[in-house]
């Protein structure tokens, strides 16, 4: 009886890190600037919800990753061989059956908090199946604005499961960072050039390089100063995040191994989480 209940805790443990290995590389880079987001633009937020928009988001990239991730194993096992299913976790029938299984999971947990909620789900399904059915993910420029678009919907959805209405502020934060998610998502390009090639994707990366680089040296300083400026951040905090944005930029240009590349994508990753949080300095200080 006692090795039945330590098996079966065992294979639950398993089953846990096979799910959460499949969206670990969304933690940093979506689940926490979201979650962020969400606290910093909303109005009113039910802090009693946290853990219902942590689940909510951590669904929906769970079913998006799956799709993704089962559709080329091949380009995972010889570049993300940590992944579940390069790495034997999981087979691809298996990971197929449990995408499909979330899908009803996602549009009835919506469902839950509302039609609004729903119709987010319903959009985020339909951008995913466009992204890995449709070729969406081949073209740099299809890639950044369906990531985009994912995102924006993924900010406005946890908004509403967290019991808030959209205001100015929201749908100020919200249109920004659309903006400038599309035309910086590409800093998680640089880490994946060598897959994107063998896999044929034509991203901003592996097309012009250099103009990649420079948009990201010239980027992420430029957006730092224009954000600072839009949510009236002091002084002292401005000349902080623009130099922190100046460095991260610079690391694309100075630094190009494999190796770097992914460093600079978790320090882009910091600096996307920073971001998120500019509109609540602003709903801080000067709402009233």
């Amino acid at each position: 009886m006692l090795s039945q209940a330590l098996d079966s805790g065992r294979r639950i443990r398993r089953h846990i890190m096979t799910s959460f290995l499949f969206t670990k590389s969304d933690v940093l880079t979506v689940l926490i600037p979201i979650t962020l987001s969400t606290f910093a633009t909303a109005p009113h937020p039910d802090v009693t919800r946290v853990p219902d928009i942590i689940i909510w988001i951590w669904l929906h990239l769970l079913k998006h990753d799956i799709y993704n991730q089962m559709l080329d194993p091949e380009e995972d096992r010889k570049n993300k061989p940590h992944r579940p299913i390069p790495s034997g976790r999981i087979n691809v029938q298996n990971a197929a059956d449990v995408r499909w299984l979330l899908v009803p999971v996602c549009l009835i947990f919506s469902a839950m908090y509302g039609i609004k909620v729903l119709a987010c789900s319903a959009c985020l399904e339909a951008l995913s199946i466009w992204y890995n059915e449709f070729g969406g993910d081949r073209t740099w420029l299809s890639k950044n604005l369906l990531t985009a678009i994912a995102y924006t919907i993924l900010e406005l959805g946890t908004t509403i499961v967290l019991g808030s209405s959209m205001d100015n502020i929201l749908a100020r934060a919200a249109a920004f960072n659309f903006v400038m998610f599309a035309t910086t998502i590409h800093a998680q390009d640089f880490k994946d050039e060598e897959g994107d090639l063998l896999a044929g994707r034509r991203t901003l990366v592996t097309l012009f390089p250099t103009f990649a680089r420079m948009s990201m040296t010239i980027g992420i300083p430029l957006w730092s100063l224009c954000l600072s400026r839009l949510w009236e951040v002091d002084i002292f905090c401005s000349l902080a995040f623009m130099a922190y944005g100046t460095i991260v930029g610079a690391r694309f240009m100075v630094y190009r191994t494999a190796s770097a590349h992914k460093q600079s994508c978790k320090l882009y990753s910091l600096w996307f989480a920073l971001v998120h949080i500019l509109p609540g300095y602003w709903r801080f200080f000067y709402s009233t």
